[in-house]
Order: structure tokens, then C-alpha cells, then sequence
């Protein structure tokens, strides 16, 4: 045979040979890894996966699809292999078969890679992916009372985990090495051995120092002394020595004062600052309306019950308290009729009715004392407005009170308005009779 065709043929044997397997191995290459959150299409995404690997196994009823891959699933997903296979079954209504010693995980029934792999994307949606910034960097935790929580390393959120999914009960039955090793990890740290040789950091703090040994193993530990005894070490226990003896602390310190006196005081305290902090927001109002010279320069009813809703208290009898005090001056009967809009939507109760009444006793007792002989034709235009009912207007002239002005100042309101609040009475006498 001719040499040089020879190696022609044997060259164009080897071509055809090795080209199929090198465009399928970079076929397998390019579709190994793909994205974890399939929703991210960015080709750069870090998080990547391998693709699911599947392979039919028997025939008949006895038929059962094999993951090939399933451990390196979990571990670029950072959980067990048998939650994934689990999620499987329950989600595919099949039996599955776990063997992590062998690596050999099945799921009964034919199920294609393609359908497997839209299954998983279920999984780490509800159980991998931070729900807050959909980053897979989670931790499963389990809390004290039973929930599982996803603990994301990237954004610092946890977020639950829905208890009803059935895998959830297979978790916390099954739960993950880093839960398992959650209380081993707490009990050693703060008290465990910082040194090597069983002293811990309180320990050296009270000056204990590491025991020798007592079974001949003082060489053992000179031979070691320069990987116990390293700089980081020597430098904790000169420090350590410097600290000063803790203080005892008396019991009584810790005391809480509970006599009659402390504990009204501290009510007192805790009563003035929620007044100032209520204060303050209606003071607010009170000088946002005072700004205007004019009466007629007011902001709009509008715009007065806005300010109202932006400072969070519209709903507050005290609001109206503050209008009629502000709202008004020696025009208080017509302008009464100009805001019965505004003031009729901030009324709502007899609380804010007889909270009303108090801002008009101090406007007329405190500020105007001159329109005082008017009081009857303000408590009548009160009246016709539907800005405050018969019985709490009866109620509020008939008693002196020091809860809005002083009693003195009070009295003097009262006793001017004691016309109308008389004829209210005789009106409402009257009206059982009929």
C-alpha cells in the first residue's frame, strides 16, 4: 500500500472520529452551567447551576427516572440533595428514592429533563432565593417556635418560608447541617477554648491560666508552644492581665424605686411627654393659621383640613379645639356659618363637640372677652349648624370647670351663656311634654 495515501485515509479516518465528539463535548460545555434564577437572563450572572441530567431506568410499572447530577445541584443551590428530590415527588405526586451514600436518587415515573428542571426553578423560588433581593446566597434557619426563615448573606433580609408546602415539614424534620450546627457553633465561641488548652476569654480575663497537663504531656505542650503561644495569643493574655477585678455590683442598684412616689412621678413624666409630643403637632396648626394678619388671608378649608391629615390629626378632638380658637374673631357669628363645611367633617362625636365648646370658651373667656354678651347668638349659630347637639351644650353651660380656662373664667362664659342653655332646656322640656 502507497504510504503517503495510507496517510491520507488514516487522516480522514481520525477527522471523522474525533469532530463529532469535540462539537458535543462543547455542546455539553456551553449547556453544563446556566443561570440559577432562570428569570435572569444576563449571560454574566455569577449564580450558575449545573442543568438537570436525567436517565429513564426499567420499563412497566416498575419505571423510574435517575438524576444523575442531583449533588451538584444542591451544592451549587447550598442545600441537601434530598430536598430537591423530595420537592420532586411532592410535586410530581411520585415516590422517590434517596441514597446519598451511593449517590443514587430516583423519582418514579418518567419525567423528562426538560419538565424536572421547571420543577427545580419551583424549589428555588420558595426555598432558595432571598424573597427580598432574589439573591440564592440564603441560609435555611429554623426558629424557636417551628418557622423557616431564608437568612440572605447578600441583603441581610429574612424572609418566611411558607409553612403549608409539605417539603417545609420534611425540613424540619430533616433540618440542614447549618442548622444542626447553629448551637454547636454558638457554645463555642464565647466560652469555648481560645487558646487551645481549654481557657477561655472570661477565663483569662479573672486570670486563670492554661493548666498543665496531667497524664505527661507537658513536652508534647512545649513542643507546641509556638503555634499556642503566637503573638495574637501572648498579646491577649498581656492584655488580659491589665484588665482591672470587676466590681461587684449591689443588688440594691439594680432596684427599681416602687413607692407611691416614684411610681406617680414616672406616670407624670410619661403623661407630659405624650402631651408635648401631642402638643407640638397642634401647635403646629395653631401657628400655621396665625400667620395670616387677615382673617380673610386663612388658608382655605381645604387646605386647612390637608394640614390637618398631614400632622396626623384629623381625627383628634383637639384639632377643633385649636380652630376655634384661631378660626375666628369679632365676626365669629357669620364665620361660624363660613366653616361649617370644614368644621362639620372634623366633628364627628360628642368628645369633639364638647372639645369645640372648650376652644370657644377660651377664645370668648380668654381673648375676647368683649364679644362675651354675643355668646347666646354664637351657641345659637353652634346650634343651627348641627355643631353640637342640645344635650352637650346643656351639659357644658351647666357646669363650671377649669378643664379649658380658669374657674373663675369659666364661671364668667357660663353665666353669660346661662340664657340659651335656660331656653335650651325649656325647648327640650317643652318637646317631652308634646
Amino acid at each position: 500500500m502507497d504510504n503517503g495515501l495510507w496517510w491520507k485515509r488514516q487522516a480522514k479516518s481520525s477527522e471523522q472520529r474525533t469532530t463529532p465528539e469535540k462539537v458535543v463535548s462543547s455542546e455539553q460545555r456551553a449547556m453544563s452551567n446556566i443561570n440559577i434564577c432562570r428569570e435572569n437572563t444576563d449571560p454574566f450572572y455569577r449564580y450558575k447551576m449545573p442543568a438537570i441530567q436525567s436517565k429513564t431506568e426499567g420499563r412497566g410499572n416498575g419505571i423510574k427516572t435517575a438524576v444523575m447530577n442531583t449533588a451538584e445541584v444542591a451544592r451549587a443551590l447550598g442545600r441537601p440533595p434530598a430536598y430537591i428530590i423530595k420537592y420532586f415527588g411532592f410535586e410530581l405526586g411520585a415516590q422517590t428514592s434517596i441514597n446519598e451514600s451511593t449517590d443514587r436518587y430516583l423519582v418514579n415515573g418518567v419525567h423528562d429533563s426538560n419538565k424536572l428542571q421547571d420543577t427545580l426553578d419551583g424549589f428555588i423560588n420558595k426555598f432558595v432565593l432571598c424573597g427580598s433581593c432574589k439573591n440564592p446566597e440564603t441560609d435555611i434557619i429554623i426558629t424557636k417556635d417551628g418557622n423557616l426563615i431564608r437568612d440572605c448573606k447578600a441583603c441581610g433580609q429574612r424572609t418566611d418560608i411558607d409553612p403549608r408546602h409539605k417539603l417545609a415539614s420534611y425540613i424540619l424534620k430533616n433540618p440542614p447541617e447549618s442548622a444542626k450546627s447553629s448551637k454547636k457553633k454558638k457554645a463555642a465561641t464565647a466560652s469555648a477554648n481560645v487558646v487551645g488548652g481549654g481557657v477561655s476569654i472570661s477565663d483569662l480575663a479573672s486570670g486563670k491560666k492554661k493548666e498543665s497537663s496531667s497524664n505527661g504531656n507537658e513536652n508534647e505542650n512545649d513542643e507546641g508552644a509556638d503555634s499556642d503561644d503566637d503573638a495574637l495569643t501572648r498579646k491577649i493574655n498581656a492584655e488580659a492581665s491589665n484588665l482591672p477585678d470587676a466590681q461587684p455590683i449591689a443588688d440594691d442598684d439594680w432596684a427599681v424605686d416602687v413607692s407611691e412616689e416614684a411610681v406617680r412621678r414616672r406616670a407624670q413624666e410619661l403623661e407630659n411627654l405624650n402631651l408635648n409630643d401631642q402638643k407640638s403637632e397642634f401647635d403646629q396648626l395653631g401657628e400655621w393659621l396665625l400667620e395670616s394678619e387677615d382673617k380673610d388671608d386663612l388658608p382655605s378649608d381645604v387646605e386647612i383640613y390637608k394640614k390637618a391629615v398631614d400632622l396626623d390629626i384629623v381625627d383628634d378632638e383637639k384639632t377643633v379645639q385649636v380652630l376655634a380658637q384661631v378660626l375666628f374673631d369679632e365676626d365669629i357669628v357669620d364665620e361660624i356659618e363660613q366653616h361649617q363645611g370644614l368644621l362639620s367633617k372634623l366633628i364627628t362625636s360628642p368628645a369633639h363637640e364638647k372639645a369645640f365648646l372648650g376652644g370657644l370658651e377660651r377664645f370668648l373667656g380668654l381673648d375676647h372677652p368683649e364679644l362675651l354678651p354675643q355668646i347666646s347668638k354664637v351657641l345659637l349659630k353652634v346650634y343651627e349648624s348641627d355643631l353640637a347637639s342640645e344635650a352637650v351644650i346643656i351639659d357644658w353651660g351647666s357646669k363650671i370647670s377649669k378643664k379649658y380656662v380658669s374657674k373663675d373664667i369659666s364661671k364668667k362664659v357660663k353665666k353669660a351663656a346661662k340664657p340659651f342653655v335656660k331656653w335650651l332646656e325649656e325647648a327640650e322640656e317643652e318637646s317631652d311634654d308634646e
